[in-house]
């Protein structure tokens, strides 16, 4: 299984040593001729100074690479997004290793050379939450999908950002060889199994800390305790004492999302936590989370999760 990771100058290090991690663990349980045979290619061999100053050493040069790969990886860094110019001879030479690969994709947003490529038209995908404005921006001809861990279009894997490329990694080797292997790699890096694209890159739980009194930290709060109620933007303003049109503005440029999304993603963080954890009707859940039915509950899952509550029980349900 040859595998090329495109390393460019001030590469996020994770990205490359996450992915190179998971399929060097892989290789500990595979017999030899079954393993994933890693490259590092970028502009030209030798050094490549990642974004927190580590020196990588980059063993091949695009130009010196004609060995087509199985997987092709394109690594993120903090300055993709703002590069508008690749040399010529890369984008075509990245552009013919993935269309020959089997599988190609990016880890955070190394999808923006890949874009440049011209590989991202009309494909759904993924980045970085910071970056994917930019990513719509930059190539409108592709599908984002800005709440994702991961995203598969065909034989093209994109994802957020840094550890993600730990769960897109993981997605890979399950495909290759089974859920059994990848999560003896999951167990001997210590990381999360059941992660997977269809969930979110964040959550209302991580966005603020426990004694925080940020406009957040106060809505969040108010949620949690009323999260069975109706909770209109009117409620939302009162419970945190300002006006609703200065709590949409101030709560939208804190949080990064509008009120509305930020309650959703509450009520489904619960939700899960319900599935996963009880064993109560799917009426029972609907209705503690703040859900207007079961069937409401089901439509929010599938839009934000690409899955169903009855699905991710069966899935999540006492998994230890």
């Amino acid at each position: 299984m040859k595998l090329v990771i495109v390393v460019l100058e001030g590469v996020q290090a994770l990205d490359v040593a996450a992915p190179m991690d998971v399929f060097t663990e892989a290789n500990r349980f595979l017999p030899p001729h079954q393993q994933y045979e890693i490259t590092l290619v970028g502009l030209q061999a030798g050094g490549v100074r990642c974004a927190n100053g580590m020196q990588l050493h980059v063993g091949t040069g695009y130009l010196d690479h004609h060995e087509q790969p199985d997987l092709l990886l394109v690594a993120g860094g903090p300055n993709l997004p703002e590069l508008h110019a690749y040399p010529a001879p890369f984008l075509a030479w990245l552009n013919a290793m993935a269309e020959g690969s089997r599988r190609y994709g990016s880890v955070c947003n190394g999808a923006f050379p890949l874009g440049h490529a011209g590989l991202l038209n009309g494909k759904e995908v993924t980045a970085h939450w910071h970056d994917v404005d930019r990513l719509i921006a930059r190539f409108p001809r592709a599908r984002v999908r800005p709440d994702k861990i991961f995203v598969r279009d065909g034989k093209l894997f994109t994802s957020a950002g840094v550890t993600a490329g730990v769960d897109l990694c993981l997605a890979l080797v399950t495909e290759d060889w089974g859920h059994e292997l990848a999560l003896r790699i999951a167990k001997r890096l210590i990381v999360y199994i059941r992660r997977d694209g269809g969930q979110s890159q964040y959550s209302p739980y991580l966005a603020v800390g426990p004694k925080e009194e940020t406009i957040v930290a106060k809505v969040l709060r108010h949620v949690t305790e009323h999260l069975s109620e109706p909770l209109s933007i009117e409620q939302l303003a009162d419970a945190v004492g300002v006006s609703r049109r200065t709590f949409s503005r101030s709560f939208a440029k804190d949080a990064a999302m509008t009120p509305s999304a930020f309650v959703e993603q509450v009520r489904i963080d619960f939700s899960r936590k319900l599935l996963e954890e009880t064993d109560l009707p799917l009426k029972t859940v609907a209705f503690r989370c703040g859900f207007r039915s079961a069937n409401h509950m089901r439509v929010v899952f599938a839009k934000r999760l690409d899955t169903t509550p009855r699905d991710y029980r069966e899935r999540f349900h006492s998994v230890a």
